[in-house]
């Protein structure tokens, strides 16, 4: 698949921003953290359908000051977002009979949550860029067949299961199959090994080694 022009540079750009704006907070809000646990150096898979997208995202525990209420942290966070240009709205909840407090933010696509309350020290961080697809969908292809019947063994028959494909017939050699609602499942017949499961990419099977179960598909040999 070709690779849509500007669009890893984009969800670069978007990665940088997330990044940091999670430093910028988490420095603030739970001074000596350690963001060497801040993990966002690679976008991952977002979305399986075709074709695939990608995001950058994170998830950050930070210990907020033991002097410092979880209100405080909540109304410092909002504060921070929004003079740096973020919409943000602001959320609570009884937790425990605690009052606990998530501030979202959004910007560009992005997206930043902060989550404090009075039932915990923790304060969790989490952020993502949107999904975006970074190659153009190419239709599938089935893969050519290993075997064709005049190139078969003597003493061999061609499989039964794949007819000489070698690959698997389910999933055609993906390993995977489309499926609802992620997008893609891993193909239930050769179980993400790409292969036919009965003749393990060969395309054919010796004679001498079929059972009698087996022998049935092929009534020439009778």
């Amino acid at each position: 698949m070709s690779e849509i022009p500007g669009a890893r540079a984009e969800l670069n750009r978007l990665g940088r921003s997330l990044r940091e704006q999670l430093v910028a907070l988490i420095t603030d809000l739970t001074p000596g953290a350690d963001l060497g646990l801040l993990f966002l150096d690679d976008p991952l898979v977002a979305d399986w359908h075709d074709p695939l997208r990608y995001h950058f995202s994170a998830l950050f525990r930070g210990e907020r000051p033991a002097t410092v209420p979880a209100a405080e942290i909540a109304s410092r966070a909002a504060v921070l977002l929004d003079a740096a240009g973020w919409d943000v709205t602001t959320s609570e909840a009884q937790q425990d009979g605690k009052r606990a407090t998530m501030v979202l933010a959004r910007r560009d696509g992005n997206a930043i949550r902060v989550g404090t309350g009075d039932h915990t020290s923790a304060v969790m961080f989490s952020g993502r860029t949107p999904a975006l697809a970074l190659r153009a969908p190419k239709p599938f292809q089935w893969p050519e067949p290993v075997l064709t019947p005049e190139a078969v063994t003597p003493g061999h028959v061609l499989c039964y299961e794949c007819d000489g494909l070698g690959w698997c017939p389910s999933c055609g050699g993906r390993g995977w199959r489309p499926s609802e609602p992620h997008g893609r499942a891993r193909c239930s017949e050769c179980f993400g090994k790409k292969v036919c499961p009965i003749c393990r990419g060969g395309g054919d099977l010796a004679v001498s080694d079929l059972s009698d179960y087996q022998r049935g598909y092929y009534p020439e040999l009778e």
